[in-house]
């Protein structure tokens, strides 16, 4: 241990030769075929299932390489700052991926409804293609295309579940501030209790957002397949539950290893890095609690 802590002082960390890569490069090219003919209805869901158990398998195995090599002390703080930074560019590509998908509905709400309704240079769609149809939001299109015969869907009212949905989330976002200052405080128990409140906080989210699909395709003909007001709002709020679960299973394994006695006040970058995962989370449901649900 003393040797290991004394290299890592002196020398930026190299990782030794790892099969990890390369059998990461064969689970995404086994997800992603997978995916791709599930969704075409060929060979998928069974290709599929063995990319998930693959992508478990290679997350489960490297991470346990990387918290192995941190709890021998082989990581300086020149790691833990190169460690920091790759976080922070990951949060901000997640930022982008968000971004386009805010515009794919700025743009579908903003410009193409009016476009189709006749507004501005687009009048001849209103005088020769969509003479009926009725340029306001929500939509689902000039087709009117969902389960039901006539294409009629409800939405579903802000203060409601969606309300409840960001109460929990701003909850979840106090609870893991408070876990950080305990983690920094050398106070293990309200550490522990205070993060096992935020990833319970986080399954009720996705608990609660699963009872509001099921209503929203059982009695509000509200699907993914209606229009381009079903497509973006399954997206963006499917998306973002992926992302809650995904943060919620993060802030499992930190609270395993905070239980373990992992992390100390000084060097805990694995706490840090999910907290601020989580903390954006809760950002991105802001926009989507005003922009899809309220206003």
């Amino acid at each position: 241990m003393a040797n290991a802590t004394e290299h890592a002082a002196d020398k930026y960390y190299v990782p030794h030769e790892s099969p990890w890569p390369i059998y990461g490069s064969a689970t995404l090219f086994v997800f992603m075929i997978g995916l791709c003919g599930w969704l075409n209805e060929w060979y998928g869901p069974w290709v599929f299932a063995t990319g998930v158990v693959m992508l478990i398998a290679l997350f489960v195995g490297w991470f346990a390489v990387v918290i192995n090599e941190h709890q021998r002390g082989m990581y300086n703080m020149q790691v833990d700052k190169s460690f920091r930074m790759g976080m922070m560019w990951f949060i901000f590509s997640e930022v982008m991926f968000f971004a386009a998908f805010f515009g794919a509905l700025f743009y579908a709400r903003q410009l193409s409804v009016p476009w189709i309704g006749g507004e501005g240079v687009k009048i001849f769609n209103k005088l020769l293609l969509f003479q009926d149809y009725t340029a306001t939001w929500p939509t689902n299109g000039p087709a009117a295309l969902g389960p039901r015969d006539d294409g009629s869907f409800e939405t579903i009212p802000a203060f409601g579940l969606p309300a409840i949905n960001t109460a929990i989330l701003l909850l979840s976002g106090v609870t893991i501030t408070i876990a950080h200052h305990a983690l920094k405080e050398g106070n293990r128990k309200i550490l522990n209790i205070f993060l096992a409140a935020t990833f319970l906080l986080g399954f009720l989210f996705v608990g609660l957002q699963a009872e509001e699909y099921i209503h929203a395709y059982t009695e509000l003909g509200l699907t993914l397949s209606t229009g381009i007001y079903g497509s973006t709002f399954f997206m963006l709020t499917g998306f973002h539950g992926v992302h809650v679960t995904l943060g919620a299973i993060m802030l499992l394994v930190i609270w395993f290893r905070t239980m373990k006695g992992h992390f100390t006040p000084q060097r805990h970058f694995g706490f840090e890095a999910v907290a601020w995962y989580w903390h954006f989370v809760d950002v991105v449901w802001l926009g989507l609690f005003v922009f899809v649900y309220w206003v």
